[in-house]
């Protein structure tokens, strides 16, 4: 009997216990699913205005992402959240999982935001024709509506640019290029055999991811001092406040000279960000494939330069920070002067040569650098590779090179040449240049001051003027900027 009775009171207790537990749960979601009418509180955004930077009218923009966060003490709730101006500025967002349709009137209802959550927002923009002659201002606001009444909002602006699309150009006839707005090309560029493109002096074309030139024909980009021709990708945001794209390297192909292309012409171009920066496939030696002139190749995944077996001339041009080599020569007829080559390629420490020549396969290589500065990262920045039985001549005369000094039969190649040790450098061979901050991937390879290249190239050989179209001084300087105050 004792037996039974204290049965009967545990599994009371148990109940009691249980309908306590019930209870506890019941009221706090109650409580959980009460929101507040009190004006007193509000949301909080991890930012008051998202900026998508400048963008092409009609091309969509990268996405940004801001963060709602209710740090009240009680649940909130947006009777509404909505695009101020609705379809007119061609914004679009989604609100924690909810797109702000066309359909819903550019609007989302019943947002909740329980006390210490958070939601997020993604931002995008498809900008239409502003019919303007540069960038203009596209803004809205993205309102929230609480259930208090209380309205707050984020601002939403970015820039837009009017710009001609192109899906591709089959260049077949003679044809220049000068545009009086931005072309953006979503394809390639294909210069025919037997045509010519000419991109006229100032014309700056922007290319979409594995977009470039590709030239069987001829091409003559024919930029000037101060109205350069630049080729670069069409990203014109920012990966981060401090970083543009456009200073980050892999956002198109690049240029590329076929076999049967011959007699091209780049001068006062620059050309960055790409893959590649000019490749020249073999051809005939006899004939010059390019003329590489006041130009700039930088910040490549692959060579800034890169020659198989054709005859090239580059003269007072910038090959710089590039994942592969800056120049790489493999065979043919190759003459450099007054280049700067600089190997400070940030993103990779397995980053190529300032300049790498070879033979190429059974065909000779002819190589003569004259006035240049080559230097970089790394102790050594020259690499040769000779094949044995094929001619592989190269001369360096009135250089700066950071490479250890021969002292083998090959050192009758080198004249008046200056090997750059690193043990007698500060910070290896930045000290050369203005500026160098690989953290920002901001360049500036003009010379200082204290650079060795000043006043030591070769007055027979040097050229009148530098890369920037400057007259030389009497004592002009190795590399293709000559020092000024």
């Amino acid at each position: 009997m004792v037996f039974h009775v204290i049965l009967a009171m545990k599994r009371l207790l148990q109940y009691i216990y249980l309908f306590a537990t019930l209870t506890t749960l019941v009221a706090a979601c109650a409580e959980d699913d009460t929101f507040t009418l009190s004006a007193a509180y509000r949301l909080a955004f991890s930012t008051d205005t998202v900026r998508l930077d400048t963008t092409f009218s009609n091309v969509p923009t990268a996405t940004r992402t801001f963060w709602v966060f209710n740090r009240t003490g009680a649940n909130v709730r947006c009777a509404g959240v909505r695009l101020e101006h609705g379809n007119q500025t061609g914004f679009r967002v989604n609100v924690d999982g909810t797109y702000l349709s066309p359909s819903a009137g550019y609007q989302v209802q019943n947002v909740e935001v329980r006390k210490g959550d958070s939601v997020r927002v993604f931002v995008e923009l498809t900008s239409a024709y502003n019919h303007g002659n540069g960038p203009l201002p596209v803004e809205d606001n993205l309102i929230f509506t609480l259930e208090s009444g209380v309205q707050q909002k984020v601002r939403l602006n970015a820039y837009s640019w009017d710009a001609t699309l192109l899906r591709g150009l089959e260049v077949k006839h003679d044809t220049t290029i000068a545009p009086d707005r931005p072309v953006v090309f979503y394809g390639d560029i294909k210069v025919a055999e037997g045509a010519t493109l000419t991109i006229a002096p100032g014309t700056t074309l922007y290319f979409h991811d594995r977009a470039g030139i590709d030239v069987s024909g001829r091409l003559l980009s024919k930029g000037e001092a101060g109205r350069e021709v630049i080729l670069r990708g069409d990203r014109i945001d920012r990966m981060f406040d401090y970083l543009p794209y456009d200073l980050t390297p892999g956002h198109w192909q690049g240029v590329r000279l076929r076999t049967s292309s011959y007699d091209n012409e780049i001068t006062f171009t620059d050309i960055h960000g790409g893959y590649y920066g000019v490749l020249c496939d073999s051809a005939d030696v006899s004939r010059t494939t390019l003329t590489l002139e006041n130009s700039t190749l930088h910040n490549v995944q692959g060579s800034g330069l890169r020659v198989t077996h054709a005859a090239v001339i580059a003269r007072n041009c910038q090959f710089t920070n590039t994942l592969g080599n800056c120049v790489g020569i493999s065979g043919g007829r190759v003459n450099i002067n007054q280049c700067t080559l600089a190997q400070f390629y940030p993103l990779d420490s397995k980053r190529g040569a300032a300049i790498r020549f070879a033979n190429h396969r059974s065909l000779g290589l002819n190589l003569t650098v004259t006035n240049s500065l080559i230097t970089g990262y790394a102790d050594d920045v020259m690499v040769g590779d000779k094949t044995d039985s094929i001619d592989f001549n190269y001369a360096f005369d009135h250089c700066i090179i950071r490479t250890p000094k021969l002292e083998t039969k090959d050192s009758v190649c080198f004249t008046h040449v200056v090997f750059e040790d690193p043990k007698d450098t500060v910070k290896t061979g930045e000290k050369h240049f203005v500026k160098i901050d690989a953290g920002k991937l901001r360049y500036d390879f003009r010379l200082r001051k204290i650079s060795p290249a000043i006043g030591m190239a070769d007055k027979a050989t040097a050229l009148p003027t530098d890369r920037l179209g400057r007259r030389r001084d009497d004592n002009p300087d190795i590399g293709c900027y000559e020092w000024s105050e």
